[in-house]
């Protein structure tokens, strides 16, 4: 009887033990497929979802849509979030600027701001209303097309991380992070997603390394200014993809002296180029 109470016993210990161990992380397929040594992957990344559209305002589903059926490119949206706590596409903090209301979004709740419609940037009202983020994200997913996602300093990182498990959509979402205790919080509530980085000169990318993020998490962003060669090549050394922001003066630069600066920025070492002007870096580096 001994012997079978002990058997009983060994066995419940090796189950409970078998029960404790931590379930394997199944990453995001983005951290395979932005490698530097890839290249398959968009190397435009569109702005706020789309600016100076002509009928298209930023951060608006149609917007993205549109400039999705022509180039290929990733999408970079702002999440900001209302006073019943509903996830929306919003840069500022109000909806002056982009809506024919005006408010804080933190103010309003979702159907108050679904009574004013989106006017683009050249004071164009439109049909179009301020997109859930959850509606985005279904539809990301369904047309495979990549979000990165920027949450306004008002909304907390676990909400968006939150909704963005709640709809399995993992595998289109990059996260953004502004500084190492960002990338640190976001890498330990999801270890799986693909983070965008700060690391604008060699000091932040050292700050990186002693982060114990692994560098499979991550995409560079290295600021709005052309960086040092040398920071590029030991980005691409740990095969991680650099991003240039160019929106803003190198935009202005490229219009004013040639577009033909994209092709020259990218053949400096940047892989992926954040841009407001889409369609311009498309004709040239594609």
């Amino acid at each position: 009887m001994k012997k079978v109470i002990y058997v009983l016993c060994i066995s419940l210990l090796i189950v409970s033990c078998k029960s404790n161990k931590s379930e394997p992380i199944v990453k995001s397929k983005l951290v395979e497929v932005f490698k530097a040594s890839n290249k398959n992957y968009p190397n435009i990344s569109v702005h706020r979802g789309g600016k100076d559209i002509f009928n298209y305002p930023e951060n608006c589903l149609e917007t993205i849509k549109y400039i999705n059926d022509s180039i290929s490119a990733i999408f970079e949206i702002d999440i900001a979030q209302t006073k019943d706590n509903k996830l929306v596409l919003m840069h500022d903090n109000s909806i002056n600027r982009t809506t024919t209301g005006s408010g804080l979004v933190r103010k309003m709740t979702i159907n108050e701001l679904l009574d004013h419609n989106l006017v683009d940037d050249f004071g164009n009202v439109t049909n179009f209303k301020i997109p859930l983020f959850k509606d985005v994200l279904k539809w990301a997913q369904k047309n495979n097309v990549i979000l990165t996602v920027d949450i306004k300093r008002s909304v907390k990182q676990s909400d968006v991380i939150k909704a963005i498990k709640m709809a399995n959509a993992e595998d289109v979402c990059v996260l953004i992070t502004y500084d190492v205790n960002q990338a640190k919080s976001a890498f330990k509530q999801a270890p799986d997603l693909l983070l965008s980085v700060s690391a604008r000169n060699h000091e932040e990318f050292d700050r990186l390394l002693q982060a114990n993020i692994p560098l499979e998490n991550m995409i560079a962003f290295t600021g709005t200014r052309l960086s040092p060669s040398s920071l590029y090549k030991r980005l691409h050394d740990n095969d991680i993809v650099c991003m240039l922001g160019t929106l803003g003066n190198l935009d202005r630069q490229a219009k004013a002296r040639g577009d033909q600066l994209y092709a020259t920025w990218k053949s400096a070492g940047v892989d992926i180029i954040a841009t407001d002007r889409p369609f311009e870096v498309a004709n040239v580096i594609n």
